[in-house]
């Protein structure tokens, strides 16, 4: 039996990456201290791999495709193709992001006052790029972690570290000087992997249910009975991917009425539909949406 060989992100996004699988109608079962977890899908199978080590990976074919950082992608050049963007966070809607820190009190206010400088920072090449493409000479030094630490102590006179709220670079006494790179998983695949017609539709059908169920995330799918004569003022109202759609009930004085709209309309839209005349409202999640 072909199988393909799937990478998924270990650490942070790990949780939040088999939670997206299940809605997506993949169970992936996690077995302690082991880095090879199930998954329902005898065409698949499962590791558990190092975001910043994916990229590498996937592009020498150890691996046909896997979930990442567009960051490591691009801090590792891996030859990759990037089949679909996955944007989800692990702990708040705000994309995460790359930026360069110093202390409060620190003359450096932006990437120019960096001249001669030492920057802390796990992602080195995507670093001393971005640096060399502006003039920049600096001693881009690599941190294992508590990457803000070494310019809280001095090792260090800025450092280049992902945050979502900026929060945590506050509370250690740190200022932002700028943003450098924005940042979301991807779902990237081997060049040689997509030349195979039985592999290609395997990682198509995973990146189609993936991005299905993030699209359906913060949707709901509203039903209502309507009275026909307030139809068309029940239409007004309501958002939809083309047209809400209507059917006659066996009293043709109402109208069955349903369609999907944004979660966060619902508390607005029903009293209006309820003005209306509507009747019976439900709202309802889904799961995808293609």
């Amino acid at each position: 039996m072909k199988q393909l060989k799937l990478g998924l992100p270990k650490g942070s996004l790990e949780a939040a990456t088999v939670d997206l699988f299940a809605q997506a109608g993949w169970t992936i079962s996690a077995r302690s201290r082991n880095y090879f977890p199930t998954i329902d899908d005898e065409e698949l199978t499962c590791a558990l791999v190092r975001s910043q080590e994916m990229g590498p990976y996937v592009a020498s074919g150890t691996l046909d495709a896997g979930l990442t950082g567009i960051d490591w992608v691009m801090e590792t050049e891996a030859d990759v193709a990037t089949v679909c963007d996955l944007v989800y966070s692990k702990a708040s809607d705000q994309p995460a992001r790359w930026v360069l820190v110093v202390d409060r009190d620190s003359p450096i206010r932006s990437v120019e006052d960096l001249q001669g400088k030492t920057v802390a920072t796990e992602l080195m090449g995507f670093t001393r790029r971005y640096l060399e493409d502006r003039g920049v000479q600096a001693k881009v030094e690599f941190s294992w972690g508590a990457t803000e630490a070494k310019v809280v102590e001095g090792l260090a006179d800025a450092a280049v570290e992902i945050t979502e709220t900026g929060s945590t670079i506050r509370a250690h006494g740190l200022r932002i000087v700028c943003d450098l790179l924005y940042t979301h998983t991807v779902f990237v695949a081997n060049r040689e992997a997509l030349a195979d017609p039985w592999k290609k539709a395997k990682i198509d059908q995973i990146a189609l249910l993936l991005t299905s169920a993030l699209a359906a995330r913060n949707k709901v799918l509203l039903k209502m009975n309507v009275p026909a004569d307030t139809l068309d003022d029940v239409v007004a109202l309501l958002p939809s991917l083309h047209a809400p759609t209507v059917n006659h009930l066996s009293d043709n004085a109402w109208l069955a009425v349903e369609t999907v709209v944004d979660r966060h309309q619902v508390r607005d839209l029903v009293p209006k539909l309820k003005a209306t005349g509507a009747e019976g409202i439900l709202e309802l999640d889904i799961t995808k949406m293609s």
